[in-house]
């Protein structure tokens, strides 16, 4: 199966780099941008520019790549899903070298004089470097995973929330169709009734008022 041709393709052969420094200036057209949008899952890449410079280094055994990039992205926002633009600058680098000279283990490492930190060099393939697709691979590592608008808080679902604490913007007091939800009956029945006023404490003794009503039950003639 042959390999797909990269979105944003700069092949640089190998054997013209030099151990002067070279600089590459490379601008990505309107199809190349569109695929790469594919690629990342962009609404739309609106420009990328690179800068790139290559020089030979390690007695000729290896190519550095250090470079800067600039693009001007539309990602979606992950809570409103609108489209949010962003500017995205980056600087990278990148060491090169013929596919047997790419380090297995430690070992290799050091007898390349490359710490333990530091990233292997990549193979170059077919005798040369493809500057274009290295520049597309750090864009990718630049972009903001979660894209969110400034004011994308207040879209949050309340089921939906995971924080600690009180969900943003709560209210604190009940609505104003709720006030009284809480009441007891007593509350809630109004103006006291007969009934109740005579099962009143009077005051803190506890001494409960006669019934006027009660009273007059009294008084009529029983028939």
């Amino acid at each position: 199966m042959a390999d797909m041709t990269p979105e944003f393709s700069r092949p640089v052969i190998a054997d013209k780099v030099s151990a002067r420094e070279s600089v590459e200036k490379i601008t990505a057209t309107p199809a190349e941008r569109a695929a790469l949008a594919k690629r990342l899952d962009l609404v739309s890449l609106d420009s990328l520019t690179a800068l790139v410079r290559l020089r030979r280094i390690r007695g000729g055994q290896m190519v550095r790549v250090t470079g800067e990039l600039e693009a001007e992205v539309v990602q979606s926002c992950v809570v409103t899903l609108e489209p949010l633009a962003a500017s995205v600058r980056d600087s990278f680098q990148a060491l090169f070298a013929p596919a047997h000279l790419v380090p297995k283990d430690e070992e290799d490492l050091e007898n390349l004089g490359l710490d333990d930190e530091a990233d292997p060099p990549e193979p170059i393939e077919n005798g040369r470097i493809d500057i274009g697709e290295l520049v597309a691979q750090h864009l990718s590592l630049a972009l903001e995973p979660y894209p969110r608008k400034a004011d994308a808080e207040r879209f949050v679902h309340v089921e939906d929330w995971e924080g600690e604490g009180e969900f943003p913007d709560a209210p604190n007091e009940p609505p104003p169709d709720m006030e009284g939800a809480d009441a007891g009956p007593q509350d809630m029945e109004g103006p006291e009734s007969p009934a109740t006023k005579a099962a009143t404490p009077a005051d803190e003794g506890g001494e409960t008022k006669p019934n006027p009503f009660a009273a007059l039950a009294k008084l009529r003639p029983k028939t």
